[in-house]
């Protein structure tokens, strides 16, 4: 069983709505990349998708000209990805490089997108690639990782009750029977989730607020709420609206 081991309370911050959670994960992402490079360091991020980190990397697109990161200096992970065709409307990828990635400078050596349907003949090659590359290309440890949330306690690609929760010793794995589609999907693993140095929960909607409750109860079996399994090893932080606030 996956067991994490004791780390700091998580902090919880309710924001008016969607656009102020947003406006409030990018600029608090652009200081702590602004730190981590002046302590010389190459920040490693991972990102997540669905409608509340389109918002985040919108306003990363808007607000990150401005900063003083060295984009290039910033490496990007993925937590999971929808395994479907590069051009797809549902890859995580598609969408973050749109609102972002693509209009700030970053190296393009340093994204580090889950193959598609077109870089490996499966999905289990896929979380087999993606391992190796983490291992031979991340740092260990992601300075911020940024998770979304599911109404029934998924986080990343790891869904209740799924055999892959406890899959302590790999990095990576597929997932062929999402109950949400695309069904195939390559997630990190909750042991590769938890090598985070700070991880950020984006939550937005009343249909979170029951996941969100138990997520953060005592005592709450991460087999059920798969959230509850993953938290930062210096920092977590629930950045949530009002509605998906409601039931705390």
């Amino acid at each position: 069983m996956t067991e994490v081991p004791p780390r700091p309370a998580p902090r919880i911050e309710v924001h008016v709505d969607a656009a102020d959670l947003a406006t409030s994960a990018a600029g608090e992402l652009i200081t702590r990349l602004e730190d981590a490079q002046a302590r010389g360091e190459e920040p490693h991020i991972g990102l997540t998708g669905g409608s509340i980190a389109t918002a985040v990397h919108q306003e990363l697109g808007r607000m990150g000209p401005r900063s003083g990161v060295d984009w290039s200096r910033v490496v990007v992970w993925w937590g999971d990805e929808r395994f479907v065709a590069p051009d797809s409307e549902d890859r995580n990828a598609r969408s973050a490089r749109a609102a972002f990635i693509d209009r700030l400078p970053f190296d393009p050596a340093k994204v580090h997108d889950i193959p598609s349907t077109s870089d490996a003949g499966s999905a289990d090659d896929a979380a087999a690639a993606y391992s190796a590359e983490l291992r031979e290309h991340g740092a260990g440890l992601f300075e911020v990782l940024m998770l979304g949330l599911g109404p029934d306690g998924h986080v990343a690609s790891l869904f209740p009750g799924h055999p892959q929760l406890d899959a302590d010793d790999q990095v990576a794995v597929s997932i062929t029977d999402s109950p949400k589609p695309p069904p195939e999907r390559v997630t990190l693993t909750l042991a590769a989730l938890n090598r985070s140095r700070c991880v950020w929960f984006l939550v937005n909607g009343e249909d979170k607020a029951d996941a969100v409750a138990q997520a953060l109860a005592a005592g709450t079996d991460l087999h059920d709420i798969p959230a509850a399994g993953v938290s930062g090893e210096a920092e977590t932080i629930w950045f949530l609206d009002r509605g998906s606030a409601s039931q705390l």
